[in-house]
C-alpha cells in the first residue's frame, strides 16, 4: 500500500509494501547468486576424478567440456559431462520460472549460470567453452527453442562432422529463434551476450577450422 504525505505531497511506501520489495529483490539476487554457483560446478572435473581419469584441465585440449573427456575417457565419461553440465545450466532458470521471475530476472540467471561455467568460482575461474551449459540454459527459458538449437547442431554435426563447428552454427541461429518463437528482449539480449562469448571462447577452433586442422567428431575406443 501507498499514501500521501500531507506536508511534501510525496507518495509514501507503507512498511509492507516496502518488505514486499526487499523481499522480492532478494529472491532476484539469490537466483542470480545461485545461478552463478551452480554454473561454477566443474562436472568435467568431477567425472574425471570419479573414473580415475586424467584432469580435463592438464590434459588433450585442456579444456573441462564433454568434447575433451570424450577424448581422455570415452562415451560414458564424455555423456555424464553433457548431462551435469546442460542441467547446471537448466535447473537455475527452472527455479526462476517456478519462481515467476521477470524476463529480465531470468536473462540474469541464464547468463550468470553459463559465466559460473565459464569462470567457476570453485576452479580457479578456469572453466570450459560453455555450449552444454548454453544449451540447458536454452531449455531452461524456452524448450521450444532449445529443439531448434538442437536441430540445428544435430544437422551440422551429422553433415560436416566438426563439433565446434555444428556448436558455433547453432548458437548463432538461437537468438534468431528466440526472435520468433519467443521474443522477450532481455532474453534476447542475454542470447547475444552468450553467442559473443563462445565465439570468443572458440576462437582457437575457429582458426582450427580454417586452417583445415579441427578434428572432426570422434569417440576413442574406451567405452
Amino acid at each position: 500500500m501507498a499514501s500521501h504525505d500531507a506536508v511534501t505531497g510525496q507518495v509514501v511506501l507503507d512498511a509492507p509494501a516496502v518488505n514486499d520489495f526487499n523481499g522480492a529483490m532478494m529472491i532476484d539476487i539469490l537466483l542470480v547468486a545461485g545461478g552463478y554457483l551452480l554454473g561454477s560446478i566443474s562436472t568435467a572435473i568431477i567425472v574425471c576424478k570419479l573414473m580415475g581419469l586424467p584432469d580435463p584441465r592438464t590434459e588433450g585440449s585442456r579444456n573441462p567440456g564433454a568434447t575433451n573427456v570424450a577424448r581422455l575417457g570415452g562415451k560414458k565419461a564424455a555423456a555424464l559431462t553433457l548431462i551435469g553440465d546442460m542441467l547446471k545450466g537448466l535447473i537455475p532458470v527452472l527455479i526462476a520460472h517456478a519462481l515467476h521471475a521477470s524476463p529480465t530476472v531470468l536473462a540474469a540467471t541464464a547468463l550468470a549460470a553459463f559465466l559460473g561455467h565459464l569462470y567457476p568460482v570453485f576452479f580457479g575461474f578456469q572453466g570450459g567453452k560453455g555450449v552444454a551449459t548454453a544449451l540447458g540454459v536454452i531449455y531452461g527459458l524456452y524448450w521450444p527453442v532449445g529443439l531448434f538449437t538442437t536441430g540445428i547442431w544435430l544437422a551440422m554435426a551429422a553433415v560436416f562432422r566438426y563439433s565446434s563447428l555444428a556448436a558455433l552454427t547453432a548458437i548463432l541461429l538461437t537468438p534468431l529463434g528466440f526472435l520468433w518463437l519467443k521474443p522477450d528482449m532481455p532474453v534476447i539480449i542475454a542470447m547475444l551476450i552468450i553467442t559473443v562469448i563462445l565465439y570468443w571462447r572458440h576462437r582457437s577452433n575457429i582458426a582450427n577450422l580454417l586452417s583445415g586442422k579441427e578434428g572432426k567428431i570422434s569417440f576413442g575406443k574406451r567405452g
